[in-house]
């Protein structure tokens, strides 16, 4: 009886085929929907899924703005910045960071979930997020993302 052997295919450019989700932030927890976002952009939904090649998709987050934080995150959670100066250190609480720059929690949730390397920046950059409910993809014709 003959052994068949089949080979394992790593996904390559060839392979890939990237599509357009658009994600609707609204009332989303941030953190279920940011680890959401990561897996899309890294392309574990896809079947070719190959950790060190960027076979992810391109993801559009509107109504960041209306992003919800679970328990008393809203005053407690912390977002601090630091410029290597002395006293540079600054802090700005989750409200504040929320009426300022929505768009700026959900890009540094979903950083934090994506690999620390330059596969991981390759594919934060197929990540755009705004505040209203515009964007100026749709000529790329996104699919809502569950």
């Amino acid at each position: 009886m003959r052994h068949l052997s089949f080979k394992t295919q790593s996904a390559n450019e060839k392979i890939v085929k990237r599509e357009w989700h658009v994600v609707d932030a609204t009332n989303q927890t941030l953190g279920r929907m940011s680890s959401r976002i990561a897996s899309v952009l890294r392309g574990k939904n896809k079947a070719y899924f190959t950790p060190h090649f960027d076979c992810g998709d391109y993801v559009i987050v509107i109504n960041s703005s209306k992003v919800v934080l679970t328990g008393n995150k809203l005053e407690d959670k912390e977002y601090q910045t630091y410029s290597m100066y002395p006293g540079g250190q600054k802090i700005e609480m989750a409200k504040e960071m929320q009426s300022r720059r929505p768009n700026l929690m959900i890009e540094r949730a979903v950083k934090g979930m994506l690999p620390k390397n330059r596969l991981g920046r390759a594919m934060y950059k197929k990540l755009f997020v705004y505040e209203g409910a515009e964007h100026p993809h749709k000529a790329q014709a996104p699919k809502e993302l569950k």
